[in-house]
């Protein structure tokens, strides 16, 4: 499985169930949470060109967020993309 990172805040709905859907998936990922860290929000802005969370990669690919995640679920694409 290819490295996956996603950026979040502590009490972000759509960061709850973008890693419930990983999770679901087995999927192992790092997990950086931007709501204390004003370095990490800024170099998750700078990869991503948004501010918001979650912002999501897997591998060298920019997901975006959670409705991209499950857009990518839904039209089954993310099981490829995670095996790949």
């Amino acid at each position: 499985m290819k490295p996956i990172t996603i950026y979040t805040t502590p009490f972000c709905g759509f960061c709850v169930a973008a890693k419930r859907l990983l999770k679901k998936k087995n999927a192992e990922f790092n997990e950086i949470d931007v709501s204390r860290d004003k370095e990490k929000r800024q170099e998750m802005m700078q990869k991503s060109g948004q501010h918001t969370v979650p912002q999501i990669w897997i591998g060298e690919i920019h997901v975006g967020g959670c409705d991209e995640l499950h857009e990518l679920e839904r039209a089954g694409k993310l099981d490829p993309l995670l095996a790949a």
